[in-house]
């Protein structure tokens, strides 16, 4: 009895170490097999999108500089993918409205959205905005870089920056500058000047670029900081009169105007830029299909010669890239924030 016993317990032993051993073979091979599967199934999302029209949404209202570039790349996107791209304008709040919606919008590829600085402005101050550009987005690719143009309009007897310095300080309080919204980087960027500069002008704010820009352009206002692509065509017409943009260097569009830091304000350098994102959890198929589609519209001659000449420069570049710009764009704007003690909308 005692020699059954310890042979049934060699047979059982022997067919425990061949299950081990099945599974240690065959389980590297299901893994493999599901891990492929899935892929493929990824790969197949990515195939078969889009099959109906994308939005894109620009967060500011028509004839902002944002709405132009959406309005250049949006056609261009629109072929390559195979499906209408529908330009969604939401303007409001300085941007908050639009971005809102955008991060409140389906991961699934439908909708895109355009960042700017006014939304790394709104999401660098808790509590701010209800959504968090870095949390709440993934990047796709950073579009466009350039610069804000320190524009007046014509009946401001200056022709330079110094010149403006010396009539505002002759005149405290009396020159007013129009702005996208309070804390938007059209009003940030004259907040800075006006620190730098030593001067005293009244703010006037309004619900996005386009009814800023209109108000200048009427002479209720005296000057503005605007986005250059928005904003150059009416200078090169006269309708206002440029006197400086605000990057480290003359726009390429422009070469003839000056930057503010050879004006006389060293150290002054403020950049605009627009980005392609989606919502966070939209598929990595479908955000390297568009990264993709980007990068090949960005390189079209027809689309540099068209955003070079609204003084904004092609900026296409990696995801992470563009991440990492972000997040120096959070600090420098809530660093400038916490310094002017400028109280968001």
């Amino acid at each position: 009895m005692a020699s059954l016993s310890a042979g049934l317990l060699v047979v059982f032993g022997r067919y425990a170490v061949l299950r081990i051993l099945i599974i240690r073979l065959v389980m590297p091979l299901a893994m493999a097999l599901l891990m492929a599967m899935g892929v493929s199934a990824v790969s197949s999302a990515a195939e078969v999108y889009p099959q109906r029209p994308l939005r894109l949404i620009a967060a500011s209202s028509p004839g902002s500089g944002v709405d132009i570039v959406a309005r250049i790349v949006g056609p261009q996107l629109a072929a390559a993918l195979g499906q209408q791209v529908v330009i969604d304008n939401r303007a409001g709040a300085g941007g908050n409205i639009g971005a809102a919606i955008a991060a409140r919008a389906p991961a699934d590829g439908y909708t895109l959205f355009i960042a700017t600085p006014a939304h790394a402005i709104s999401s660098s101050v808790p509590g701010n905005a209800t959504y968090d550009l870095i949390r709440d987005f993934a990047p796709i690719t950073q579009l466009t870089s350039g610069h804000y143009l320190f524009v007046v309009h014509p009946r401001v007897a200056a022709h330079s920056v110094q010149e403006f310095i010396a009539l505002a300080r002759a005149r405290p309080g009396h020159y007013s500058f129009a702005s996208a919204g309070t804390g938007n980087a059209t009003h940030l960027a004259a907040e800075l000047f006006s620190i730098l500069a030593q001067t005293k002008v009244l703010h006037v704010p309004y619900k996005g670029g386009g009814p800023a820009r209109t108000e200048l352009l009427g002479g209720q206002v005296d000057f503005m900081f605007h986005n250059i692509t928005a904003v150059l065509g009416d200078v090169k017409v006269g309708r206002l009169r440029g006197l400086a943009v605000t990057g480290p260097r003359r726009a390429l569009a422009a070469p003839e105007i000056p930057t503010v830091a050879e004006s006389g304000l060293p150290g002054y350098a403020i950049t605009s830029w627009f980005g392609a994102m989606a919502p966070r959890s939209t598929s990595p198929a479908i955000l390297s299909r568009l990264h993709a589609e980007f990068g090949r519209l960005l390189q079209k001659p027809e689309i540099v010669e068209r955003l070079s000449g609204l003084g904004a420069e092609p900026a296409y570049g990696t995801p992470q890239q563009f991440s990492t710009h972000l997040q120096r764009e959070h600090e420098l704007w809530g660093r400038l924030i916490r310094q002017s003690g400028i109280k968001l909308e």
